[in-house]
């Protein structure tokens, strides 16, 4: 087994990473350097973690974050957490037997004590035949909605909740119709129906990503995404961003027009994004999961996928617990110094920046 950490911020790692992407199968985006450098901060490394043998590969792409930059933080801090960026992470593996995988956990332990990394949180792949063994702890974080498509279009028709059946024939005898953008051409027409979207549902100043955000993944990841457009008369009523793997196909961001409900401008989006991604010869629709368990959101994507419901889960790993407990004493002092109590919730990994 080689272990071998590649940071994307020097040219030869960004191209060892770059080619190791290209040879795997899977090819999800999520594992490209592009798509964590999204959602790196200025101070933040951009890092994936590699073993190799003869017979495989894994890759455990991360973001590395420096405690320093934490308000609570106190003078001197030199430590380090790790995190998988939004969506749904590795450590992805391929062609790797048993026996690698402890070789390279046993070596991927050695390199956080001596980069003096505190914990590791990485949201999972929905496909358990992507990823590694696990030797840490893995938790579900509730249900996500996948849609195979391998079965056809007509299987998939038939396999829809009756009501989305009916909101598509309703979309269609308005005359909607349905793009696929690959350039981001109608970015425009995208961001002013997502950001009317998130400001009705009164998201969280998260999901207000700046337009920058956007044109970043449109210079750097072509041929990694598509925008989808549901169009009555050349306004886009209803519009997603979708992330294209090799095999996979995950709507990333996206809303629909309050005046556009009546129409069923999103079903008809949904499904003719669907029947875009078989003829693409892709094997899943990810369709994601809601806010709460069985809350709304959640019900509606189990209308296009009634038997499609998989676990999210999560791993977290613990580098070095008295480094843990460290950081939780000065984390629940600095709201004490600041007015108000520290209050996190038990489920929140790492606790400290909960």
């Amino acid at each position: 087994m080689v272990y071998r950490v590649l940071d994307a911020g020097t040219k030869d790692g960004y191209e060892a990473w770059l080619d190791l992407w290209r040879s795997w199968p899977g090819r999800e985006v999520m594992a490209h350097p592009e798509y964590l450098r999204l959602y790196a901060r200025p101070f933040e490394r951009v890092v994936c973690v590699v073993g190799q043998d003869d017979g495989g590969c894994i890759l455990f792409p991360l973001l590395l974050r420096p405690l320093a930059a934490e308000p609570w933080a106190r003078s001197g801090e030199a430590r380090w957490d790790a995190t998988s960026p939004y969506g749904f992470g590795g450590p992805f593996a391929w062609g790797l037997g048993p026996r690698g995988e402890v070789d390279f956990w046993r070596a991927h332990e050695a390199w956080c004590r001596d980069e003096r990394i505190v914990t590791t949180f990485a949201r999972l792949s929905l496909f358990p035949e992507q990823l590694a063994g696990i030797p840490g702890r893995v938790e579900s974080r509730g249900p996500n909605v996948v849609r195979p498509l391998q079965v056809g279009l007509e299987a998939i028709w038939k396999d829809y909740d009756r009501c989305v059946r009916n909101n598509v024939r309703v979309a269609m005898r308005e005359g909607l119709t349905f793009e696929v953008d690959r350039t981001g051409a109608r970015l425009d027409a995208f961001l002013e129906v997502y950001r009317h979207t998130m400001e009705r549902r009164h998201a969280s100043e998260w999901y207000f990503l700046p337009r920058s955000f956007f044109h970043r993944m449109v210079e750097n990841l072509a041929g990694q995404y598509v925008f989808v457009h549901a169009l009555s008369g050349g306004e886009v009523l209803s519009s997603e961003l979708l992330l294209c793997s090799a095999e996979h196909v995950y709507p990333l961001l996206g809303g629909t027009c309050a005046n556009a409900f009546r129409l069923r401008a999103h079903d008809l989006l949904r499904h003719r994004s669907v029947e875009w991604a078989v003829l693409e010869g892709k094997k899943a629709y990810v369709l994601g999961g809601g806010l709460a368990p069985g809350d709304g959101i959640l019900r509606h994507k189990l209308a296009l996928s009634p038997r499609g419901m998989v676990p999210f889960n999560v791993a977290c790993f613990t580098h070095d617990p008295d480094a843990c407990r460290e950081l939780e004493s000065d984390r629940s002092r600095f709201p004490a110094s600041h007015g108000g109590p520290w209050s996190p919730k038990l489920e929140h990994f790492p606790r400290y920046r909960a």
